[in-house]
């Protein structure tokens, strides 16, 4: 019988259990995720995860909004008389005492033209919400037989909408609250008060308290980004003060002129809605251009639409770039949504104070990403914003 041959060692070798390739060796957990869909993952559940920290810091903040309003009022106007009280002090008064009169001055200051508003629209309230109906009036009969006429119905429906709003049971307890609001309102400028005195008497020792955790160049961007935040926001206010006051003089020495009545309580609406960007003036000249309307004629009317618009441009082709300077560097698009937001989180108060926000926001990312300018200037190492990488 013949034997059997043995296989031979290279033989055996070939035989061998066959290696693990790259497609059949078993994934790990990491490199699971190391892939495009993986990498998508993570990056979406990052997002959730801020929009989830956000939404819930949002919640919480609004929960007492009773102190956070009144913190944002007064360090908006401590950033914005700042500089007055580091002027008295280079002039040799001791801190207190440039403290208190900067203090007293603001106070005195904002006392007075709260006073002027509250006597002068007042006074003449009735009649100006009479001519403002009366307005909308004429222009609901403008509408109905105007060169494009509108169906009645139309108008019917949404004026039976607002008035359904107005009696419905959110509005009625909206009323009933009314003397609560008064009390959170009174309480909150008391609150408003006396933390801006203490921001403007030790508003450098509070920003060392905070920054006391952090060492090294995170201290260094956090100093940054405060002084860029007083920047901002003393920027902000003194610039739309200044702007405010250009709109309030010119549309009410043109409503003097055209003998519109109720100027001066519309002047002063003008200045108050200027401290809300974008609809503000377009609002109080639509109330300007009502009143008009009713007490002029549509000649009249016309010539005020006119005088706001062409104020609204010159304030935002010349006022605000040269006023304001870099203090907004915010889109139209970006000013808007932020309006937006503000509204629906704090009503008036949160469109007020949503600009100077978002405008410090974007401020203190571009301090924290060195692409501020003003960052460049002070550090000349690091690389310029624009510079790409070699």
């Amino acid at each position: 019988m013949a034997r059997a041959v043995e296989p031979s060692a290279q033989e055996s070798t070939t035989h061998a259990a066959p290696t693990l390739t790259a497609a059949t060796t078993p994934k790990t957990p990491r490199s699971l995720w190391s892939d495009s869909l993986g990498r998508v993952a993570v990056r979406s559940a990052q997002i959730l995860l801020i929009l989830a920290v956000v939404s819930i810091s949002i919640f919480a903040l609004m929960q007492i909004r009773l102190l956070v309003i009144p913190v944002l009022i007064a360090l908006i106007l401590a950033a914005a008389i700042g500089p007055f009280v580091n002027l008295l002090r280079r002039r040799g008064l001791p801190g207190g005492a440039a403290t208190a009169i900067a203090f007293v001055l603001l106070l005195t200051v904002l006392a007075g033209v709260t006073s002027i508003i509250v006597m002068s629209v007042r006074n003449q309230w009735g009649e100006l919400v009479s001519q403002a109906a009366s307005g909308l009036e004429e222009l609901e009969n403008f509408l109905l037989t105007g060169p494009f006429p509108l169906d009645r119905e139309q108008l019917e429906q949404a004026r039976t909408g607002l008035v359904e709003f107005a009696t419905s049971s959110q509005a009625r307890s909206g009323a009933i609250t009314g003397l609560s609001v008064v009390t959170e309102f009174l309480a909150g400028a008391i609150l408003m008060v006396v933390i801006l005195f203490f921001f403007l008497k030790d508003g450098a020792k509070i920003w060392e308290f905070f920054l006391r955790p952090f060492k090294g160049q995170r201290e260094q961007k956090l100093r940054r980004a405060g002084k860029r935040t007083l920047e901002v926001l003393g920027g902000y206010v003194r610039g739309t003060a200044i702007v405010a006051l250009v709109d309030t003089v010119a549309i009410g020495a043109a409503l003097l002129i055209l003998q519109v009545p109720l100027a001066i309580p519309l002047a002063i609406i003008v200045f108050i809605t200027a401290f809300i960007p974008l609809v503000g003036a377009t609002v109080a000249g639509i109330l300007a251009a009502l009143v008009a309307l009713v007490a002029n004629g549509p000649v009249v009317a016309l010539i005020v639409v006119a005088v706001v618009i062409a104020v609204n441009q010159l304030e935002g082709d010349l006022l605000q770039p040269v006023v304001m300077g870099k203090s907004l560097q915010l889109h139209a698009l970006v000013i808007l949504m932020a309006l937006t937001a503000g509204t629906i989180l704090a009503g008036i108060i949160g469109a007020v104070l949503s600009v100077p926000l978002a405008a410090v926001a974007w401020a203190i990312i571009q301090v924290w990403t060195a692409e501020d300018p003003k960052l460049q200037d002070m550090n000349p190492d690091l690389p310029p914003a624009n510079s790409q990488p070699v």
